[in-house]
């Protein structure tokens, strides 16, 4: 029973399937619902604070990199990002977090807390407010998988 446990939690921590893969395997499995929910989000949480922390020091630190190519991509990644940052936030501050909190919400391939984190990181968005935003679409889609996979009986 651990081992399943275990297997729904590193499943939850992979990109691209993240939640959206973990909810159905627990529910298959039959596990503890709440138990396997509580352990879901907090492992698809988990990378979100190393993703935004690292992911632009990565881009950054490529910029050195001896391969043209790869570099000519760090610097694409980088200005675009900064020049769309810049552009969000002359638009709307709060509204660029409610976007991120339903772009990470919507369960979607592609979509995701590691999708939503990396873009934030190289928006420049700030820590605490993104680590809410993506928090809320963490839980959101949560729910929306839940549903999906349970039924909407099956949930009470």
């Amino acid at each position: 029973m651990f081992s399943q446990y275990l297997l729904v939690f590193f499943v939850a921590m992979l990109p691209l399937i993240e939640l959206r893969g973990a909810v159905p395997i627990a529910v298959s499995l039959g596990l503890d619902t709440t138990v396997a929910f509580m352990l879901i989000l907090v492992a698809n949480m988990i990378p979100v604070p190393l993703i935004y922390l690292f992911s632009r020091k990565v881009l950054e630190w490529g910029l050195n990199w001896r391969w043209r190519w790869f570099r000519r991509f760090c610097n694409f990644c980088l200005v675009k990002g900064e020049k769309a940052g810049e552009k969000l936030l002359k638009k709307g501050k709060a509204g660029v977090y409610v976007a991120l909190m339903l772009f990470v919400g919507i369960p979607l391939p592609g979509t995701g807390a590691w999708t939503g984190t990396l873009a934030a990181s190289i928006l420049k968005l700030d820590f605490r407010k993104t680590v809410m935003a993506v928090l809320a679409g963490v839980l959101m889609a949560g729910v929306i998988m839940a549903v999906g996979s349970f039924g909407v009986k099956g949930l009470f």
